[in-house]
């Protein structure tokens, strides 16, 4: 339930209230006997006042819990309740405190705590899970050492794990069996797990550079343990990576990852026992994409790089979530990429990366939910599991690299861990050991100033412009930074921006030297320029015409930036800038460009919007023989509606719909030839294998299918069509089949509905195969309003649970967060099942109801008739009177942002 204060405002944690644990815990001995209905769990706990802190009582969290017993040293104690605090006085400076507690895990729709998947236990503990199973001090600055006892029917709970080492097992009377974990290494509670039941493992040793041995284990469900070879092969590659990178040793004697397919998040860190959902763990040729591939590699390297930089250093508070959060994503990013075999798959993954950054945090960074990498308050912390925290937090520990070099960095690394193993610090920690590390960096010298990035909201925009002087032979470029207001921040300070820079030849395109004012000599490549005042200028010298600029290369800062390119200078940027970002960059701007004309220019779905030299450009890419074709995939796609719509003062989403598919149609049409010959040349990959030029490949044979579709749908064409369903029945793996399934669908052929039935009949057995099946169709473009009532018989169908996170977010996000053309309709309809359906979530999954209520962050950007109707909506789930916190703190920033 929400608290309020005495005037009946919701009760925010501010960072700034910080103050330290009146009481530490140095052990925890859990004892579990498990039972679905009531499962008893027996807390012993050493603990001791902590002498820097005034006395007081204690005070330990707790939520949804039965009490039973509270020892103090082995006698009762008084205690009484304050809300769901349990609270102790008149305690000694050190004592044991022992507490018996009961709940029920069947009954858990939250997921948070100890809850039951499928007749299977598991746990999910951050941020505040652990209060929801035993009362604790359930805070990440109080780390202690645990042991763990499971105790279970052993028949129907076979397998019992915790954290760390197993050190004992056996058998029990009355068929049940036992099992005691000990973790090594002091823990915040937010790292507790524990997993019970019937499971199988892939398993494989491997030996660290010091010799020591290690047993890694992939635990599944029985009839997935062929789906498990890719999720070993990442966790090895991890720890390899991890040890050659940053020196960063595997510690414990064994590590587990346990997949649920109930899991609110992706994966959780929980020290030596990852739980997962099965989204990141299971795959093979048959059920699984490329993408679900890649991001299985991601996500395992991920959780397993947490082991250092989250588990062995967490955080003092939850203010302080990316200095682990934001650390581990540039983390797994360095890792994806060192993972790849040349230079452009490399670059791929970049591009990916700010893809996700530009569509999803810059939008966050301008709606309601703006918040600073490291947050000044907050209602619910779930709530702050944000890309903010995560993908920008990222760019922050990139631009330190940046800033000091990549060696300069791993010597951050090492120091930072030197200094602070086995603590709870801050960000403000983190960025001194890597400026300690580089005490004559730009970094070191600019760090308070650098901090910004923590403290301020908002995306910062550089507005450049470029001045030759021909009788100098000179270029100038001028930056202006500045940074809109977001909520509480009002004015913004100058950041630190690391600009990586090129010039090239305008005639023909070759890179050129650079040489800044008052050097003797030039040098060649990119030269990185550090920006730290509101305005900059910077000049080249040694010019015979003026250059074409290449800013922002391999997007060295998250900024957002404004420079008057003309279509020429894009075009010369898209076919010779060896900087692949700022090449892919070129074509969305001019991509970019064509869609706002026509969004201005009221055009219709018939109207080109495209104009020669973009299709001409567009085709040179497609059949350039030099680009690998991931790349050529990645340069192809337009500009999201999302994004489009972020770059408009006032959205009208039918019209950025309408004219992104009529881009669409022309793309199909006019490089209908060079579609034909795209697929043909790459359609067939040979045996499958998920490695970067084959997964480039088959997305460039994918996106040429569906290209070919769309044509065919303008002329009354049914060859593609036919070639598309076959292709579909024919496939070898799923990528393929799926490709040829979106082809169809995306494209509206009435062959669709054949191919759906036939998937569903093929993989109903297959439950992340069946989210991909919902997905699909609910996400799919909207004509004539058909994909709200197709998604309301979604929903009523027998595979569709709204009690799984993922088969809620397959129906349900798809349509209200990711298919904006028929989500906002102009009869407010969508608007209306939103609001139904937050209501419903929250009642059952507040977790998951909150990330469904920010579909409308963006609300206040909306034309008339959706701006008022989406108002309605959001004051309508507003309203409920016994809403979760999560929610309510969503709905009321929402409305307080227009």
């Amino acid at each position: 339930m929400l608290q309020r204060d005495a005037q009946g405002q919701p009760i925010a944690i501010r960072r700034e209230d910080y103050a330290a644990p009146a009481y530490w815990i140095d052990t925890v001995d859990l004892t579990f006997d498990l039972d679905p209905a009531k499962t008893r769990v027996l807390n012993r706990m050493q603990m001791r006042r902590n002498p820097e802190v005034p006395v007081q009582p204690l005070r330990l969290d707790g939520d949804e819990l039965n009490l039973a017993r509270v020892l103090v040293n082995g006698q009762g104690a008084s205690f009484r309740m304050e809300g769901e605090q349990l609270v102790i006085d008149g305690l000694p400076d050190s004592f044991e405190l022992e507490i018996f507690t009961t709940c029920c895990p069947i009954k858990n729709t939250k997921l948070m705590g100890l809850f039951v998947s499928e007749d299977t236990f598991f746990t999910q503990c951050e941020a505040e899970g652990f209060r929801r199973i035993t009362y604790f001090l359930d805070r990440p600055d109080v780390m202690a050492s645990y042991t763990v006892t499971l105790r279970a029917s052993k028949a129907a709970y076979p397998v019992l794990l915790s954290n760390g080492n197993l050190v004992e097992q056996g058998e029990l009377p009355e068929g049940r069996h036992f099992a005691k974990w000990v973790d090594p290494f002091k823990k915040p509670s937010y790292l507790f797990a524990l997993v019970a039941g019937k499971l199988v493992a892939r398993e494989q040793r491997i030996k660290a550079r010091s010799g020591k041995e290690h047993l890694l284990q992939v635990y599944v469900r029985a009839g997935d343990l062929d789906k498990t070879e890719h999720a070993m092969n990442s966790l090895i590659n991890s720890v390899l990576w991890d040890e050659a990178r940053f020196g960063l040793p595997l510690d414990l004697d064994r590590f587990m990852i346990v997949a649920t397919s109930d899991f609110n998040m992706g994966a959780m860190e929980n020290k030596g026992l990852n739980i997962f959902n099965t989204k990141y763990v299971l795959a093979n040729q048959a059920t699984a994409t490329d993408a679900d591939y890649s991001n299985i590699e991601s996500v395992v390297g991920h959780e397993y790089f947490h082991n250092w930089s989250g588990d062995r250093v967490t955080c003092r508070d939850w203010f302080q979530l990316s200095l682990k959060e934001g650390l581990t994503v540039f983390r797994d990013q360095e890792f994806s990429q060192d993972l790849c075999a040349d230079a452009s798959a490399r670059a791929v993954k970049r591009i990916e990366d700010v893809r996700v950054l530009r569509t999803a945090q810059f939008p966050e960074d301008a709606g309601p939910m703006a918040h600073p990498v490291r947050p000044d308050s907050y209602i619910e912390i779930s709530n702050f599991y944000t890309v903010t925290i995560y993908e920008k937090g990222a760019e922050v520990v990139r631009m330190m690299q940046t800033l000091v070099g990549r060696k300069g960095f791993e010597k951050g690394i090492t120091l930072y861990f030197e200094r602070h193993d086995g603590q709870a610090v801050t960000c403000d920690d983190f960025a001194q050991a890597i400026a300690d590390a580089n005490p004559e960096s730009e970094l070191a010298r600019l760090l308070p100033q650098f901090k910004r990035w923590y403290s301020q909201a908002g995306t910062p925009r550089l507005a450049a412009h470029g001045v030759y002087d021909a009788q100098n032979r000179s270029y100038t470029l001028s930056v202006v930074q500045s940074c809109p207001p977001t909520p509480g921040q009002p004015t913004k300070e100058p950041f630190v921006i690391p600009l990586n820079v090129g010039l090239l030849d305008a005639s023909s395109g070759r890179e050129l030297p650079l040489q800044l004012e008052g050097e003797s000599e030039a040098t060649h490549g990119t030269r990185t320029v550090v920006l730290s005042r509101a305005g900059e200028q910077i000049t080249f010298t040694g010019l015979d015409a003026e250059p074409v600029p290449s800013i922002l290369r391999g997007f060295s800062a998250p900024v957002i930036l404004d420079f008057e390119y003309t279509d020429a200078q894009l075009l010369t940027l898209l076919a010779n800038d060896p900087d692949p970002f700022n090449r892919w960059e070129a074509g969305q701007r001019l991509g970019l460009r064509a869609a706002l004309n026509g969004i201005a220019a009221l055009a219709t779905d018939t109207t080109p919007v495209l104009n020669d030299a973009y299709i001409d450009a567009m085709r040179s890419v497609l059949r350039n023989p030099q680009l690998d074709a991931a790349f050529k995939e990645l340069v192809l796609t337009l500009p999201s509606e999302t994004y489009i719509a972020e770059q408009l003062d006032v959205v009208d989403p039918q019209r950025v719909h309408l004219v992104r598919e009529a881009m669409r149609a022309q793309l199909a049409t006019a490089l209908f030839a060079d579609w034909q010959w795209a697929y043909e040349e790459h359609h067939d990959t040979g045996a499958y294998s998920p490695d970067p030029t084959s997964s480039g490949r088959r997305a460039l044979a994918g996106m040429a299918l569906n290209f070919l579709c769309l044509a065919a749908r303008a002329s009354g064409d049914v060859v593609w069509p036919g070639k598309t369903l076959q292709r579909f029945k024919d496939a070898g793996n799923m990528t393929d089949r799926f490709n040829a399934l979106n082809a169809l669908v995306s494209s509206g052929h009435t062959l669709a509905a054949q191919a759906l039935a036939r998937f569903h009949a093929i993989f109903k057995d297959e439950a992340l195969v069946i989210d991909k099946w919902f997905s699909l169709q609910a996400g799919a473009p909207d004509r004539g309003g058909d994909i709200l009532p197709l998604v309301k018989q979604l929903m009523k169908h027998p595979d569709f649970s709204l009690k799984n996170p993922n088969r809620a977010r397959s129906v349900i996000f798809s349509y209200c967060s990711a298919n904006p053309g028929a989500f906002h309709r102009p009869d407010a309809a969508g608007y209306v099942f939103w609001s139904e359906r937050v209501i419903e979530l929250d009642a059952i999954n507040p977790q998951v109801a909150a990330r469904l209520a920010r579909a409308l962050d963006r609300w206040s950007k909306l034309a008339e008739p959706y701006r008022s109707a989406a108002r309605e909506a959001i004051a309508r789930v507003a309203a409920k009177p016994d809403l979760s916190k999560d929610t309510h703190e969503v709905v009321t920033r929402a409305l307080a942002g227009n």
